[in-house]
């Protein structure tokens, strides 16, 4: 006999009721909900947070740290798309300061860099930080030229 959908039932005990706390003294779970009699943890919105261990030292406070993080020192580039730069005319000399005047990018931060997502219609030469090598080749296959610039400089 094959299997059929409508003889299929669930595991036997998979399956639990829902308990209903705080219904009556015949649910076994009535008047103080499971909760215990008095305390913080009995309270509406009572308990502690994560971690706290009743006022001593956390753990997570008490262990020496270890290690290095670069976060501090990570670079943010002002990005642009190669398809953004099919705005200027051909022959244009796409710069970090032009783009800030175009309202291209909104800051330079630590750099600009060109990306290569769309297509690129015109023939610009460009000047940035950073270039992807999808958007360099498409600048390039189109008769454009490309400079990279050092970094930037601190104000």
């Amino acid at each position: 006999m094959s299997m059929r959908l409508n003889t299929l039932k669930p595991a036997p005990g998979s399956k639990h009721r829902k308990k209903r706390v705080g219904r009556g003294p015949g649910s076994g779970l009535g008047k103080t909900a499971g909760r215990g009699q008095d305390g913080q943890k009995s309270r509406s919105g009572g308990g502690v947070r994560p971690g706290f261990e009743g006022g001593q030292m956390p753990i997570q406070r008490r262990i020496p740290k270890r290690g290095f993080s670069n976060y501090p020192f990570k670079k943010h580039y002002a990005i642009i798309n190669i398809e953004d730069l099919n705005a200027f005319d051909d022959g244009t000399e796409i710069t970090p300061e032009l783009l800030l005047e175009t309202k291209k990018i909104k800051k330079l931060n630590d750099g600009l860099k060109i990306l290569g997502r769309g297509k690129l219609e015109k023939t610009l030469n460009v000047k940035a930080h950073k270039i992807s090598k999808s958007a360099r080749e498409q600048i390039e296959a189109n008769g454009g030229k490309v400079e990279v610039l050092g970094d930037v400089k601190d104000a």
